[in-house]
This record gives C-alpha cells, structure tokens and sequence, in this order.
C-alpha cells in the first residue's frame, strides 16, 4: 500500500539522521559522507547495464556533477557536520524547510514567481526556524546558531539542487540522476575523506550504522521514493517531507535518549504549516511534466 510505503520511506529518511549523529563525532563528517555516498553509488550501479542510461551519464556529466555537490556532497557534509552539536530530531526538522528555500531560490534566481499565500506560508515557516533555533531544541550544552549553521544551510543546497535538475536535467532518467549524484560526490569526498580519516579505530557499531546509512537511507531509499513517485506521483510522494520530522525526533529520543522539547514540537508544527502554505510552487514544480 502506498501509504505504508510512505511511513516507511519517512521512517528510514528519518533514521538517517540517527545514523549520521552516531557517526560523524566518530568518523567526522567528511569520511562518514564520503562512505555513505561511495556505498549508495555501489548500490544503485547497476542501473548502468541499461546502455541508454550510460549515453546520458556521457552526454549530461558536468550538470550530472552539479547536482552530485549540491545535492548530495555539500548537504549531506552539512548536515554531519550540523550532527556533532545537533541531535539527530533537530537536524530533521530543519530537513523539513527544504521546500521552502526552494521558493525562495526559484523566485529569487530562476524567475519562478510566488503568491501572497506562498509568502505569508516563507514568512511563517522561517518564523517555525527562528523558534527552534532560538531555543536550540534537542542540542547539546553550548550550541548556538553557529552549531545550527551547516543544518540551515543543507536544505537550501536541496532548494537550488531541485531548480537546477529541473532546468538541465528536464529529460534525463531521475534513477540515473541519483546514481549519478552518489557517484559525483562519492568522487568529490573521496580524497577529503581519506586525508580526514581518523585515527582511531572504528568500533563495530558505527560501522553497521554508516551501512545502514549508504544502503538503507541513501540507496534503497531513493529507489523506494522513484518507486512511489511511479504509482502515485511526485507531488505526493514528496509529501514525506512532512514525516521525517516525526521519526526524526522519535529514533533519536528511543536510540540516542535525546529530550525532545516544547520548542521543538512549536517550531516543527510551525514550520511544516509554513511549508504547507509555501509548497504550492513546490507541488508545481513536480508535477511540471518535463520539457
């Protein structure tokens, strides 16, 4: 059933925020990103045995590697980085504005216009941020609005990612974009990755949670979520947005004993009603059928 499938897809999105706050003070954010991105393009290679694909890898590579940085290296860096001071709860509701500084990106850099209801749901949902940040909800001691940077910083590199995919990559296969995307970035951290390794050895549990990290939450996922988007379309496919929040919060209060706060339940409602309000440009956006 779709909707279970949907729960499902949120519950492991929402799991790897888990995975990468368990990972990142261990591995450090670059090692840890490099080897979730290197595993997911080893476990999406084999759309390559489809030559058609192998064509479009060789005629799009240079915007193919546009979004492997700004879709999966940098944000997904970011939000490792955002992991060493954020619980994994707090990290997934900032996940969550995603649509919206994707609005703000299109009208601001691609030329997309937004509506008074559109504004008023920015206005709200970055008021949602201002509360969850202002009261660092599910953080550790000390952390700031610097700590909470990099997790800012991560959905508006999703925010251009989508407009820029939709702009150069209109017609090429959505399963060869996130092959591709994994491959790119996996590339582009692989030596960072290596001169960053820690010297410590790895404990066993962090190496099942980076697999589960590039298997699960990174490969199978993508191909969970195209799978959706084939039986009951992008739009509300892209709803799970909406839910991550939830296991987010959830996976870290069972797993990782992290509090979640008053603060924390407001500035999710508050933003995901902001989101809400803001996605009409959002939904539009998927549903366009490629030029």
């Amino acid at each position: 059933m779709p909707a279970l499938e949907l729960l499902l897809l949120a519950a492991i999105w929402g799991g790897s925020f888990l995975f990468m706050r368990m990972g990142a003070p261990v591995l450090g954010p670059v090692p840890l990103i490099a080897l979730r991105v290197g595993t997911a393009a080893l476990v999406l290679l084999p759309i390559l045995r489809r030559a058609g694909l192998r064509e479009q890898l060789r005629r799009s590579w240079w915007p193919l590697a546009v979004v492997g940085l700004s879709n999966s290296a940098l944000p997904f860096t970011l939000f490792a980085l955002g992991a060493l001071h954020l619980g994994a709860g707090f990290e997934s509701i900032l996940n969550a504005t995603t649509p919206l500084w994707a609005a703000c990106i299109g009208a601001l850099w691609f030329g997309s216009p937004i509506s008074r209801t559109q504004g008023l749901g920015l206005l709200l949902g970055f008021g949602g941020v201002v509360i969850l940040v202002g009261e660092h909800g599910g953080a550790s001691t000390g952390a700031s609005l610097l700590a909470a940077a990099p997790a800012l910083l991560a959905p508006v590199c999703y925010g251009f990612a989508v407009h820029y995919a939709r702009r150069h990559l209109a017609r090429t296969d959505p399963m060869l974009i996130t092959f591709a995307s994994q491959a790119f970035a996996a590339l582009m951290l692989a030596a960072p990755g290596v001169a960053l390794w820690p010297a410590r050895p790895v404990p066993a549990t962090i190496w099942a949670a980076v697999l589960a990290l590039g298997i699960l939450c990174t490969g199978v996922a993508y191909v969970m979520y195209f799978r959706l988007v084939l039986r009951v379309g992008a739009a509300h496919a892209a709803s799970v947005t909406f839910l991550i929040p939830v296991f987010g919060m959830l996976w870290g209060a069972l797993f990782l004993h992290e509090s979640v706060h008053p603060s924390m339940i407001v500035g999710s409602a508050v933003i995901l009603a902001g989101t809400a309000l803001a996605g009409g440009q959002w939904r539009r956006l998927l549903r366009r059928p490629a030029a």
